[in-house]
């Protein structure tokens, strides 16, 4: 389905808060990166699980069951999404920090204190904690950082592929920085995982709201994601391939789950959680067959009309980027304002490009700016470190973050490159 005004318009509608924010002020948001707003599905499934299946799994009366379902539910839906294996295949934990965590200690318990462990210079410190965490305790020997372009913001794959070898275990990687919005290749990344014999875990937080994901197609071992940052709740899910999931012994309670998903899970289930991550992908599935008549079945059908859902998305995140990099008319791009730093890629690469953009304006402090963003113009974006590893290799704390997703719009687009134009010229 192709984003023009009247399709994107009712795409929109599917976004209560897309319009105004709770005082009623209409405003871009542009925070997308930090969590994305939520669609109208997940919040109704979300309160009716609350409401109508408030109940603990495993008794017999209607709201135990129903909790049940949703939950399965839930695990279903995610696996549509990502293409998984099944509901088996899904975890679910209070947030990709601490899955990500979970996984590598699991991980730990075959370690010797020799191996090591390779990432990416551009990554979320989610998936560096858990690592380094294993080399503080003596578990593992270092923690590798493959460079990047600073320029282009890619990633430099012949370093890292010298860094994997015969002692790697994991190599684990962003799909994309949460910062720079730059793609990392998870087909040869993978590629050189597993001809080391290292397992494969993906970080697609940031990616997960920007196109498919396939992780048969990636070929990944693990892959983490959080709901809130696909229109939904926080909570987040993780991909374990089936094998790896009942080999592994992850900590956990004497007497809980021995086999499966709930094997790996801490505590009691939030069936609400699981009812908004199917509104969620419900919703995806809309968006690639806005014209069907009934919501799809669970399996091949969801998962192929959540595909182009995505598809449709990424193909117009697509044109945003353009205008956001290279301007519009005679508004000019990111790339093209005087006193404006952008950082990482300058334009859609082939391996495509989230639409994420960290900049710096010159003698302004990037709390100001963002303030300024908002006060004046009415444009909702952050300005911190994003948790991330990129602004200290850039000898900086801070920078200002724009990320669109499929329901920003051209003109949002434009306001921006408007807005820091104007501001630009204003401190020469």
């Amino acid at each position: 389905m192709p984003f023009d005004v009247k399709f994107l318009a009712r795409v929109r509608k599917e976004f209560p808060a897309v319009e105004a924010d709770p005082t009623d002020r209409k405003r871009a948001f542009l925070d997308n990166g930090a969590g994305t707003l939520v669609t109208r599905r997940s919040a109704e499934m979300e309160s009716h699980a609350r409401v109508d299946w408030s109940a603990n799994v495993g008794n017999l009366f209607p709201e135990s069951k129903g909790a049940e379902d949703v939950i399965l539910e839930g695990r279903r839906a995610v696996a549509d999404l990502l293409r998984a294996d099944g509901p088996e295949s899904i975890i679910s934990g209070e947030s990709c920090t601490s899955l990500l965590f979970l996984l590598s200690y699991a991980l730990s318990r075959d370690f010797t204190g020799d191996e090591n462990v390779v990432t990416t210079g551009y990554e979320h410190y989610a998936n560096i904690n858990p690592w380094t965490e294993l080399g503080g305790m003596g578990i593992i020997k270092e923690l590798r950082f493959a460079k990047f372009n600073m320029e282009t913001g890619q990633l430099d794959l012949e370093e890292m592929k010298k860094l994997i070898d015969k002692k790697t275990k994991v190599v684990t990687v962003t799909a994309a920085s949460n910062v720079l919005g730059s793609r990392s290749d998870l087909k040869e990344v993978g590629k050189m995982a597993k001809e080391a014999g290292a397992l494969f875990v993906v970080d697609a937080v940031h990616h997960i709201a920007h196109g498919p994901t396939d992780v048969s197609k990636i070929g990944c071992d693990a892959l983490v994601f959080s709901g809130y940052k696909l229109f939904s709740r926080h909570g987040s899910f993780m991909y374990m391939r089936p094998e790896l999931m009942g080999k592994l012994l992850p900590y956990k309670v004497d007497t809980s789950p021995k086999h499966g998903p709930e094997k790996w899970e801490m505590g009691t289930r939030d069936q609400a959680m699981f009812a908004a991550i199917t509104g969620a992908v419900d919703y995806l599935a809309w968006l690639g067959d806005p014209s069907a008549k009934e919501p799809p079945h669970a399996g091949a059908q969801r998962a192929a009309r959540v595909r182009d859902g995505m598809l449709a998305a990424e193909a117009y995140e697509k044109e945003l980027s353009r205008i956001v990099l290279d301007g519009y008319g005679r508004i000019l791009g990111l790339r093209y304002i005087e006193g404006l730093t952008l950082f990482g890629p300058k334009e859609v690469l082939k391996l495509g490009r989230d639409p994420t953009f960290a900049f710096k304006l010159a003698g302004m402090d990037d709390h100001e700016v963002s303030k300024l963003l908002w006060e004046k113009y009415a444009i909702a974006l952050g300005a911190e470190d994003y948790y991330s590893r990129v602004p200290a290799l850039y000898k900086t704390k801070t920078m200002c973050r724009a990320t669109f997703v499929h329901y920003n719009t051209k003109q949002e687009a434009i306001a921006l490159l408007t807005a820091l134009s104007e501001i630009a010229s204003k401190k020469k």
